[in-house]
């Protein structure tokens, strides 16, 4: 029997959604470094481990903060923990990224950072003056950001059980009251927007290494994101959701996006901003930009009516003259992603397989 190549488009993405609605259950018998790459293991260990262990209102939509009810008024939790490698690279360093990385979580939950712990685990023999490099970086990123360091934790491990130095943080924010954003409220006709280039952060960490023969002039974006943030929602009606792009890179919030909103996402790989040198090192190491981390970019989904306010909005900020739209929530089908490729034709993306680059946060 014949089948004809729509038919056979449609069998393939049936048995995806099928997959997907399975239960989550971690085959796996040992901890793997995929499981902190951000994508399906990372998805599928999260899921059958702590969110049946821990499930409640609170935890459920598994968003980059908890959104948490006070006594008249309203704020943002958030918690990180940063084991980069190496410690320091082009761009920056564990310290200001730990600050960055947790302001930016609580920006997409719409909030106004205001205060973060640092806790750190610190090895037998680390330099003392590299931890004040670190701590350095930590405040003059706290200050750019307008938010307090005000409590901490110290531990120190012997020599070889640990990497030198891991952060870990917690956030609080002020959420307005009438404000909750999120991917589940993505719908048919709104669009998808990325404030600037993206793979910047996880292509810089992989070249500091030194374990490839590649020489390029790229930095880290690592940046914080609540003035970005802050900007388009007062300046553009209709933004539903906020994410950073951060490990799994911009195809894990696609899916991310169409798997809440049980939606389809069509995204347009010309659209995307990419540097070149970022570009030509992904063909290099055989990764797709879509799904490498960038620690300074936001993704948006935004209302189509208000598209050209939204754009204009990010674009108006340093940090957003390079954004771009770059795809559409669609009617279907569900929960998947389609990219439109140079060739016109489209490929499902899917979420990340496996751990092309380990320890990049």
């Amino acid at each position: 029997m014949t089948i004809a190549p729509g038919e056979r488009e449609q069998q393939v993405l049936d048995r995806i959604d099928r997959a997907r609605q399975r239960r989550p259950r971690v085959r796996e018998e040992r901890i793997t470094m995929a499981h902190g790459a951000g994508g399906k293991a990372t998805q599928t260990l999260i899921e059958a481990i702590f969110l049946e262990t821990f499930r409640n209102p609170l935890l459920e939509p598994l968003g980059d903060s908890a959104l948490l009810q006070l006594t008249g008024s309203r704020a943002a939790l958030t918690t990180d923990s940063f084991v980069v490698s190496p410690l320091f690279f082009p761009g920056g360093n564990i310290g200001d990224l730990a600050v960055n990385g947790t302001v930016n979580d609580l920006a997409m939950a719409g909030a106004a950072p205001k205060y973060l712990t640092a806790g750190f685990i610190l090895e037998e023999g680390f330099e003392v003056a590299d931890l004040a490099k670190i701590a350095t970086a930590m405040r003059e990123a706290a200050d750019a950001a307008g938010v307090s360091i005000v409590t901490g934790d110290t531990k120190v491990v012997q020599r070889g059980k640990a990497d030198g130095c891991y952060i870990n943080t917690a956030g609080v924010g002020e959420l307005p009251a009438d404000r909750t954003l999120g991917v589940a409220q993505a719908q048919p006709g709104d669009v998808i927007m990325v404030s600037g280039p993206v793979g910047d952060h996880g292509v810089t960490i992989m070249l500091a290494r030194g374990e490839l023969d590649i020489e390029a002039d790229i930095v880290s974006d690592t940046a914080p994101l609540n003035g970005l943030a802050a900007g388009l929602l007062a300046a553009a009606d209709g933004v539903r959701a906020l994410r950073d792009a951060t490990r799994g890179g911009v195809a894990t919030i696609m899916n991310e996006i169409a798997r809440a909103a049980k939606t389809g996402v069509l995204v347009n790989e010309a659209a995307i901003p990419v540097r070149t040198e970022v570009r030509g090192a992904c063909e290099l190491l055989g990764i797709d930009p879509m799904y490498v981390a960038c620690e300074g970019r936001l993704v948006a989904v935004v209302d189509g009516a208000c598209a050209d306010d939204a754009l204009a909005a990010l674009r108006a900020h340093p940090q957003g003259q390079q954004a771009a739209v770059i795809g559409q929530v669609t009617d279907g089908p569900a929960g998947i992603v389609q990219a439109k490729t140079s060739f016109g034709g489209t490929r499902i993306v899917d979420l990340l397989v496996g751990d092309p680059l380990p320890r990049i946060c």
